[in-house]
């Protein structure tokens, strides 16, 4: 029996679909790595009270951007050397969908002690979301950041630090200090994003809007956040009561 010749190109068409919904690439070593090693790093911080990111701060900061293992030497040589995630309060309270992002710079203006360090960054208002939103900023021209206290709580926290848009803090050998990242670049990683959610999209979808969903891969990470940003934490709490 033949095939009419008009029928070919008709279920051709009704193949399209189906090869356009798997033709993203999958998530690679690199990402699947950024979003491990994020949560081993809220981990650590959430059990180094007196050393580490102040519990208050966490409370009130919009958004959390986490770089585990910023490598030194790329900061001297330029390049994208570090790569990890953020993630923002929605109106409820709780934390966001995930959105990749990645730091570079001519220098990162801290000490850290060693070839690499994790980077903590919270987002403490709206002109602080803002920054994030854009194709990229740079600290000390277009982002405002200031080092970050450390301990348990923020009552030694300067008056700079209370008002500041961006708090920051580094992470070497096993100890939170506050970092001052002036000359470093920050953009959203799409090739990242891309992968994790099969689509193009952008910072703003993810993280303010929330239309992309939470796929398997970033949940460790997701529920992760939300047990160590205490609204959030106390929010989900009560919902399972």
């Amino acid at each position: 029996m033949r095939t009419p010749l008009t029928a070919i190109p008709l279920a051709l068409l009704l193949a399209l679909p189906a090869v356009a919904a798997t033709s993203a690439p999958p998530l690679n070593t690199k990402d699947k790595a950024t979003l491990s090693d994020s949560v081993l790093v809220l981990n650590d911080l959430a059990k180094a009270p007196d050393k580490g990111i102040p519990q208050d701060l966490l409370s009130k900061a919009e958004c959390i951007l986490i770089f585990p293992s910023v490598d030194k030497g790329a900061f001297i040589i330029g390049g994208k050397s570090g790569h990890g995630v953020a993630s923002c309060r929605q109106p409820d309270g709780k934390m966001g969908p995930l959105a990749y992002y990645t730091i570079g710079g001519a220098s990162i203006g801290f000490q850290i002690g060693g070839q690499t360090a994790d980077v903590v960054m919270l987002i403490m208002n709206d002109k602080g979301i803002q920054y994030l939103l854009d194709d990229k900023f740079t600290f000390g021209a277009e982002g405002t950041a200031t080092a970050g206290p450390v301990g348990r709580t923020a009552s030694a926290a300067t008056d700079a630090q209370m008002h500041a848009q961006i708090l920051t803090w580094s992470r070497s050998q096993g100890l939170f200090v506050g970092a001052a990242l002036d000359g470093s670049v920050v953009k959203p990683d799409k090739d990242a994003n891309m992968r994790l959610y099969k689509k193009a999209t952008t910072g703003k979808e993810i993280l303010v809007d929330s239309k992309v969903g939470y796929p398997a891969p970033a949940m460790p990470l997701v529920d992760s956040i939300r047990l160590n940003m205490p609204v959030a934490a106390a929010q989900a709490k009560a919902e399972k009561s």
